[in-house]
Parts: structure tokens; C-alpha cells; sequence
């Protein structure tokens, strides 16, 4: 079972920022798109952003445009996420995981449509 590996989360002031990072050694991404989603308690996964697998595409939630910045580096199997002015509603559990179904960035960001997911990074954000 290939399974992402996520990190880089932790406690946050507001205005803060981290940088997740999502890996698994050994795997290949070859021509994957990649999704950030998060949970926060008592809701549901959604979709955060998206990457595409070497066509530069990206995709972003309304509420995170502007703040997130999702990379990737394909040579070193990794995808990042620059989350910069944090907010209190942003705290959640974040996973990365792989499209199965495509290789460029695609809105909307349907989770039956990702695999390999990761166990998840806590970011909370408080004061």
C-alpha cells in the first residue's frame, strides 16, 4: 500500500506561515496531479489545491488564493505548500494524495478521484 507522507504543520500565530511538505521515498509521481485537502473536526475533506504533473497548472480554493502557494519538484518526488497569513480557519488535519484519473490540475477537486493518501499534518492556527 503506497501511502504519501505529509509534514511541516504545527501551532501558528495568525499572519503566521508553514510549509507543508508531502513525499513518499521511492515512489514515483511520474504523471500524477497532486491534491492538498484538509479536515477540520465535525467536517468533511475538502479539497484545498492542486498541482499538475509537469504542465505547470495549479488550482486553489477561493478561500486560500492569494496566501497558498502549492509546488512541486518531481526529481525529488515532493510537493510543497507555502501557507503564509494563516488564519484561525485554517486549522485542520491536511493530507496530500495522487489523481489517479489526471495529470493536470482540475477543479472540482473530487475525493473519490485521489488514492494514496496521506495519515495527515495538524496545522492549527491560534493565538
Amino acid at each position: 500500500q503506497v501511502q504519501f507522507v505529509e509534514s511541516g504543520g504545527g501551532l501558528v500565530q495568525p499572519g503566521g506561515s508553514l510549509r507543508l511538505s508531502c513525499a513518499v521515498p521511492g515512489f514515483s509521481l511520474d504523471y500524477y496531479a497532486i491534491g492538498w485537502f484538509r479536515q477540520a473536526p465535525g467536517k468533511t475533506r475538502e479539497g484545498v489545491s492542486c498541482i499538475g504533473y509537469s504542465d505547470g497548472s495549479t488550482y486553489y480554493e477561493d478561500s486560500v488564493k492569494g496566501r497558498f502557494t502549492i509546488s512541486r519538484d518531481n526529481a525529488k518526488n515532493t510537493v510543497y505548500l507555502q501557507m503564509n497569513n494563516l488564519i484561525p480557519e485554517d486549522t485542520a488535519v491536511y493530507y496530500c494524495a495522487a489523481n489517479l484519473m489526471r495529470s493536470t490540475a482540475s477543479q472540482p477537486m473530487v475525493v473519490h478521484e485521489y488514492d494514496y493518501w496521506g495519515q495527515g499534518t495538524q496545522v492549527t492556527v491560534s493565538s
